[in-house]
């Protein structure tokens, strides 16, 4: 593992980066520079009478050493393709990808040693036995042999496949072979990682196993491009989230300002050991909060500001006698904001 390449400011850069296919059944052919762009009314059937596909459409981004960045987007936005654009396996049809600090055109054999590749769907050859199968990518990676039999001990233990290490891939169950490939893409010890749903088909235990391993390679100053549909596991490891829709990055920004900006002020909730009184609630009416609803021993409010306005209704129940037993902000999750954000792009 080079030390420039982990030091690199930025992990990820993409300027314009844009995928145009050709479609099978066009009846007219097109040139590159003549894209369908799918617009809110259009549907595929129409952009592939004219010809091309625009997939991804003019993503710029840039993704700094030791982040973690989740992509979410429903089927056919774009994701599986910036990630084959980003691991050089495809070439833009337009703008530039960098991945630590290489051309993604130009250097794609050092790209492609730089990153570890999950695919959605990995392909693994199911006759071999998982150790030999590991040794011979450690191989192709250009690692000695001493170094491929540590990290192959090493993350075989750390993911619970220790004692099937002999075992024929065709035995192992689909999670198993999902723990493997993870392996195979950690196994040169790469500073990027490209993960597309890495938790697919997993127990719970076992897709916690790769979630500590995810937080543990962010301490250790590595970068992650997390693709996945699971929208708690995107809350719970990524610094920041884009979400991508139609080729296009419609919304980028961390889990907790996505919710500010799209969900308003948080929702807290505060509850009393009994009935309010008519006293306590003129005195509430009279804080800066915005009181959505009330119980007899509880009751709801906004506040863009919780850090001047609790301390406040704190005091003011207080000061009435009244005995707090809760305070706290109702959760809200990513769901909210990712079907908010869907739903506007769609004009519903």
């Amino acid at each position: 593992m080079r030390t420039d390449l982990m030091n690199s400011q930025m992990m990820i850069e993409t300027h314009n980066l844009t995928k145009r296919f050709a479609c099978s059944i066009a009846g007219v052919h097109q040139t590159p520079y003549s894209p369908v762009i799918l617009s809110e009314a259009e549907d595929l059937t129409k952009a592939k009478d004219r010809g091309w596909l625009t997939a991804v459409d003019g993503i710029t981004l840039q993704v700094p050493a030791g982040q973690i960045l989740a992509l979410l987007g429903p089927n056919g936005a774009g994701k599986t393709t910036t990630i084959r654009m980003l691991a050089a396996i495809l070439q833009p049809s337009d703008g530039w990808a960098r991945v630590a600090g290489l051309d993604t055109v130009r250097d794609t054999l050092r790209v492609r040693q730089a990153i570890g590749l999950l695919t959605e769907f990995p392909g693994l050859y199911l006759r071999m036995r998982a150790d030999e199968y590991l040794a011979f990518f450690g191989r192709l990676q250009g690692l000695p042999e001493d170094r491929i039999c540590r990290q192959v001990d090493t993350l075989m233990e750390r993911f619970g496949l220790a004692e099937q290490r002999r075992q024929r891939l065709a035995e192992y169950s689909k999670g198993m072979r999902q723990k493997l490939a993870l392996i195979r893409a950690m196994l040169h010890e790469p500073p990027l990682l490209l993960l597309d749903e890495p938790t697919s088909a997993m127990d719970p235990q076992s897709a916690k196993l790769v979630h500590d391993a995810i937080l543990d390679l962010r301490d250790e100053r590595r970068t992650i491009l997390l693709c996945t549909h699971n929208l708690a596991e995107a809350e719970m490891l990524a610094d920041r989230i884009a979400i991508i829709r139609r080729g296009r990055i419609v919304a980028l920004d961390t889990p907790d300002r996505l919710k500010a900006q799209l969900l308003g002020p948080p929702l807290l909730e505060l509850r009393l050991a009994h009935p309010l009184d008519g006293a306590a609630r003129d005195g509430l009416g009279r804080l800066d909060i915005q009181v959505e609803s009330w119980g007899d021993t509880w009751f709801r409010y906004r506040t863009p500001s919780p850090a001047a306005a609790n301390p406040q209704v704190l005091a003011c129940l207080a000061g009435l006698g009244a005995q707090v037993v809760t305070l706290g902000e109702l959760p809200r999750s990513m769901e909210e904001v990712y079907l908010r954000i869907v739903e506007d792009a769609d004009g519903r």
